[in-house]
């Protein structure tokens, strides 16, 4: 696809127009000129010029379109450099203005700069477009530092000027366009103060000594071979950028005759697509050169010519930056020149940066893609930009078109906002980096392990990398044989094979570089065995037979084995039964079901198992029994009764086992009370704590469109409800919530509804009364000037009499318009009136009118703009259809009278149209007896205004 750019005139290849740039008093300015003819070439009828102002001071810079032939209201931007915007700058220190002179046809667009400082100087410009037609124009700013009362004005002394259009202007910036513009420098910065103040005196000397010489002039009428001499004898320091301007002055003092259309003064096209460059010549046999910077271009896949009939076109492809430049066409001795402007897509963020926590000290990687590989993008840190100077702190790399952001080793003031931006985007992503604090997800529990068992301590922590030691009795234990310590991932264990006596002790765990101390007890359970007769009846030995039953405690799958000691002769048998409605189990040491004779105190539900292998299961010792559940799980719980009878007698005892576990996940939590950056989370506790009291809870976060969630709190929160900040407006994010208790952290609830956090937009601007009539108020106003990611529903509008306090809507609902027209009110009531903007976040502040209204018709004396064409006689043939409108203005509605030659009109040979604000007449078909001089009065009250039109009939 080819994208044919609207040609437009460029500034460097028309004489310099005349300045339109008014300043303050601080601004310096030239003496008065005589005006110059407008700039009749392109759309500009004047074009802004350089200027030049001092620290501190204000300077407009004023471009004037030619409006007649334009169906719409030009676009117009304005740009510093090449393409930096200045639309979204505008605020403390640029303003941009426009209006219409109905009467000359003609749009002024204006730029003030307020308060200027250094980095305002440097290269503008102002570019116009049309449906059809584009035209841009380059102009310079110079910045002078405030001058010191009594020192010596240094820069005014090197500043080198040039003459054009009988005005002395100074520029410090090449065109920004790329081409040099008139080669105007200024050298005090490079000088050092001693050269300054001998070359001040000699030029003072020389100022004295010699009168002012027209360089331009002398230089026209001058061979080249003479240049260098005139240069080096008047100053010229840069005598290229003088040639190049002369080159342009000699090329317009003569017609052309080679060419029948020339090029444009510039054209614009998009990078990637195509342009054409077309002239038309006097001699269609004549040959045509095509250059580029001066080079001769050469014929090849991207550069194509053309010829037909005497149009010679230059069709470049694929244009790139390095086609940004100047072209010019010769045909023998003459030359025609170009500017073309190559102008950049926009470069797009595909992939946005991603919120991250970190840890002090780990390493932070920010990542984000682009539209374009290679592409310059600028990183900013809470609004302020990380710069190349920072590389000891933070690298930046590009690969492809992925773009990273680096800190090795963050610390606490690397947390805030990151910004990635480009051309085209902006994407803002969040850093919290928190100071080391682990977390104990299981502490190491007590044991009570038998001689020649196993006994093994486990505790999890947060942070797998961390290392520990292990502690008995408050020394050191090495690993051996049957001592082996282990670290996995967050989990260390400390693992006793075949426990003698000298194992019981007190075991802690201590992470290393924390102030922790895990601590729990290994008691060793000594079986004795008394001397029992024969006969004698089955016995448990365990420490709590009393009347309440026994409760072991076991955390989730974790492993419980219950040892019971038995005795009784002969060997008893041994029935183990869990008596709630889940299950059961029954081991009989035969490996039979053996009926309970004692099942009436038993729930009918229960059942007897007998299991000898698998995760529930028992096993049978000579002196004793074992009851083993292998990953303990919830409905494990319960009450367990172990039964040993033999023919002299029987005994029993109840074990309760308590599986305590880390809580349900809770349900999705609720976001309100949403604003611009933050809401409030509220959620309920988990249907089941796992057995234990819920500690608290922690809160993460995501954007709906990431995968990443981020953990708000380190200290667990204690309430059902939290306020989270620092949240970006306009995007989507998503809650959920984990319950913690001393087991540990629950699964993640389900995510909450996804939301946005916006506020409300800023109260509308200029709101003022329009008109006013004896029933009805016409109000306007402009939008608000921040209006935020929520958008903008539309205006409700409200009026309140005077010395009440009740608003009463002026509208039915919202209004999306910028003015209304508020009827049916009564003549001579004072009203305050006001207006709100809203959108999904609700009502923005009130903007109100100071002063009360009174509803009363404002008398406007009557008017009369006769049109200018009808200031002379109207000559309109026999037959020709005739149609006068002639506005007026005056209020109330004015008595309008039409006269012809002193008489009434008829109303059936003449038609008359009449409104508020002009009236109309009409003719079909002009007659000869039409001629005359018509007259119109208007009439208000005693006040009257009166026009004549003199009317001319004259036959085919």
């Amino acid at each position: 696809a080819s994208a044919e750019a609207a040609p437009a005139p460029a500034a460097s290849e028309s004489p310099a127009p005349p300045v339109e740039s008014s300043q303050n008093t601080e601004a310096a300015s030239a003496g008065a000129q005589p005006e110059e003819p407008p700039d009749l070439i392109g759309l500009f009828v004047t074009r802004p010029q350089d200027g030049e102002v001092t620290v501190g001071g204000n300077i407009t810079f004023t471009a004037k379109v030619a409006g007649e032939s334009l169906l719409k209201k030009p676009s117009v931007k304005w740009f510093k450099g090449k393409w930096m915007d200045l639309g979204s700058k505008v605020g403390q220190h640029i303003q941009l203005h426009d209006s219409y002179d109905r009467n000359k046809k003609v749009y002024t667009f204006e730029m003030e700069i307020i308060e200027a400082n250094m980095t305002f100087a440097g290269g503008y410009r102002c570019e116009v477009t049309t449906k059809d037609k584009f035209d841009s124009s380059s102009f310079n700013l110079t910045v002078n530092e405030a001058p010191i009362a009594g020192d010596l004005d240094i820069r005014a002394a090197f500043r080198r000027t040039s003459l054009a259009g009988g005005r002395r202007m100074t520029s410090v910036f090449p065109s920004s366009e790329g081409h040099e513009e008139g080669g105007e420098f200024n050298f005090s910065a490079l000088l050092k103060k001693s050269s300054f103040l001998r070359s001040v005196n000699r030029g003072e000397a020389k100022s004295e000594s010699q009168p002012d010489v027209d360089v331009w002039e002398i230089l026209r009428k001058a061979p080249p071979s003479e240049y260098e001499k005139i240069a080096f004898q008047y100053g010229i320091t840069d005598l290229r950028g003088m040639l190049k301007r002369l080159k342009r002055i000699k090329k317009e003092e003569k017609k052309s005759t080679a060419f029948l259309k020339k090029l444009d003064p510039a054209y614009q096209v998009d990078k990637g697509q195509k342009i054409k460059l077309m002239v038309e010549l006097a001699n269609p046999d004549a040959d045509v050169k095509w250059l580029k910077n001066g080079q001769e271009i050469q014929v090849s896949g991207r550069y194509i010519f053309e010829a037909i009939g005497n149009k010679r076109i230059l069709t470049i492809n694929h244009c790139s930056l390095a086609d940004d430049a100047a072209y010019e066409c010769v045909v023998g001795e003459e030359k025609n020149f170009t500017e073309l402007f190559v102008k950049e897509p926009p470069i797009l963020i595909t992939r946005p940066l991603e919120d991250q926590m970190v840890m002090v000290g780990e390493r932070v990687e920010f990542e984000c893609e682009v539209s374009e590989e290679g592409a310059t993008v600028k990183w900013e840190k809470d609004g302020i930009e990380l710069t190349r100077e920072e590389t000891f702190k933070y690298r930046f790399k590009k690969d492809g078109t992925k773009q990273y952001l680096i800190i090795n080793e963050s610390t606490k003031e690397d947390s805030g906002h990151y910004t990635v931006k480009t051309n085209g985007g902006v994407s803002v992503a969040e850093l919290i980096v928190q100071e080391k604090k682990l977390e104990v997800y299981q502490s190491i529990a007590d044991l009570t392990v038998k001689a020649r068992d196993q006994a093994v301590f486990k505790c999890e922590v947060s942070d797998e990398n961390v290392k520990g030691i292990w502690l008995k009795n408050g020394k050191e234990v090495v690993p051996d044989e049957r001592i082996k310590i282990s670290h996995i991932g967050r989990i260390h264990k400390l693992t006793i094979e075949d426990v003698t006596p000298g194992d019981e002790a007190d075991y802690s765990f201590i992470p290393q570089g924390f102030a922790y101390n895990l601590s729990a007890k290994l008691q060793f359970l000594e079986v004795k065995i008394d001397f029992v007769p024969r006969e004698e009846p089955p016995k448990i030995h365990l420490d709590c037979l009393g009347q309440s039953p026994d409760t072991i405690v076991v955390v989730a799958g974790n492993k419980l084995r219950l040892d019971v000691p038995i005795s009784g002769d002969p060997t008893p048998t041994v029935i183990w039964q869990k008596i709630n409605k889940k299950s059961g189990l029954v081991q009989s040491n035969d490996d039979s079901i053996t009926p309970s004779e004692n099942s009436g105190d038993l729930n009918t539900d229960s059942k007897l198992l007998f299991e000898s292998e698998g995760r529930v299961r028992v096993e049978m010792h000579e002196d004793h029994c074992v009851f083993i559940i292998e990953g303990a799980e919830k409905e494990d719980e319960g009450v367990y009764r172990v039964i040993v009878k033999n023919p002299v007698g029987e005994d029993k005892a109840d074990i309760t086992v308590k599986v305590i576990d880390v809580p349900d996940p809770p349900e999705a939590p609720k976001i309100s009370n949403i604003g611009e950056d933050y809401c409030t989370v509220q959620w309920q506790p988990p249907k089941y704590d796992g057995g234990q009291p819920v500690l608290g809870y922690i809160l993460e976060r995501k954007k709906k469109k990431s995968y990443r969630w981020m953990r708000l709190n380190f200290d667990l929160l204690k309430e059902l409800t939290y306020e989270a900040k620092r949240m970006i407006e306009g995007v989507v994010y998503e809650m959920r919530i984990y319950a913690v208790n001393s087991i540990g952290m629950s699964r993640p609830s389900p995510a909450s509804q996804p939301f946005m956090p916006i506020a409300p937009p800023s109260e509308p601007t200029h709101f003022t009364v329009e008109d006013v009539s004896d029933s009805t108020v016409a109000l306007k106003w402009r939008p608000p000037e921040r209006i935020g990611a929520g958008g903008l529903d539309g205006y409700i509008v409200e009026y309140c009499k005077d010395g009440s306090t009740e608003w009463i809507p002026a509208l039915p609902g919202l209004t999306e318009r910028t003015s209304a027209l508020i009827k049916d009110l009564v003549t001579g009531d004072k009203l305050h009136f006001r207006i709100k903007a809203i959108n999904l976040a609700g009502e923005s502040g009130a903007a109100i009118i100071k002063e009360p209204v009174t509803v009363q018709e404002i008398l406007q004396r009557p008017k009369i703009w006769l049109p200018r064409h009808l200031r002379q006689t109207l000559v309109k043939k026999v037959g020709e259809t005739i149609n006068i409108v002639i506005p007026f203005q005056g209020k109330p509605r004015p008595k309008i009278t039409w006269m012809k030659d002193g008489q009434t009109l008829d109303s059936k040979d003449v038609g008359i149209r009449n409104s508020n604000t002009d009236t109309i007449l009409f003719i079909r078909k002009a007659e000869l007896h039409h001629s005359g001089a018509y007259e119109v009065t208007l009439q208000i009250e005693n006040m009257t205004d009166k026009v004549s039109v003199k009317m001319q009939i004259i036959g085919k």
